[in-house]
């Protein structure tokens, strides 16, 4: 018999009228912003199939915009997300495209653009119940939820980068739930997440940037 949490049964505490529209919405964008430095001072949300359909009624474009300004799910602020995002100098649009079918019914791109000028673009998909799922960071297929703390480290395909990092996080303690590693292709560019049911300790960002092979570490945690 399978398990069902109680999550599943009565939906998470949120803003808005639909748990895979909203709430979802704003778990995506929540999990996004954490993975680029700010302040954010453009924002492109491409949505897919529902998302792209009901957006404006159901509020994702509300939800999207609160939770890429570090919004949680059951924050009021979500439904001023449009005139707080204008007072803090962030541009932003919304783009449906119903033409792509290949993609999960909830599914949402993110572009973010920051103060120095970095670009990342990041996809999501709303699995229901608010629940959310990362698919994509920059054209790489990733899967990670946010659900446990995570440290997301972009680097060269390189022997010892692997190594590196769980070495890292090893003497500092930090249990590993789940690692993965993601890649354009051999000897390109790579995505090692790794993810712990523990809180990861700030430090441990800089202490892995020590690699020569690493060019940027996402702590994200839940």
């Amino acid at each position: 018999m399978s398990f069902i949490s109680v999550f599943d049964v009565l939906g998470p505490n949120m803003i808005g009228p639909s748990s895979s529209h909203t709430a979802g919405a704003a778990r995506i964008a929540y999990l996004a912003q954490k993975m680029i430095a700010g302040p954010l001072v453009k924002v492109e949300f491409t949505l897919y199939g529902s998302f792209a359909r009901t957006y404006r009624g159901h509020g994702t474009d509300r939800a999207l915009l609160g939770g890429i300004m570090g919004f949680g799910t059951d924050d009021m602020r979500i439904r001023d997300s449009f005139r707080i995002a204008k007072e803090n100098g962030i541009e932003f649009s919304f783009l449906p495209d119903e033409e792509e079918t290949d993609v999960h019914p909830n599914t949402v791109d993110i572009r973010m653009v920051n103060q120095e000028g970095r670009c990342l673009t990041v996809r999501g998909e709303s699995l229901g119940g608010g629940k959310a799922r990362i698919s994509r960071i920059n054209q790489v297929e990733v899967d990670f939820t946010g659900e446990y703390s995570a440290v997301i480290v972009i680097h060269q395909d390189r022997p010892g980068v692997a190594a590196h990092i769980t070495k890292v996080l090893s003497d500092r303690g930090v249990n590993i739930a789940f690692m993965r590693l993601f890649r354009e292709g051999k000897g390109d560019i790579a995505y090692t997440i790794v993810e712990s049911d523990g809180r990861l300790p700030d430090q441990i960002a800089e202490e892995l940037r020590g690699n020569v092979h690493v060019h940027e570490v996402m702590i994200v945690q839940p």
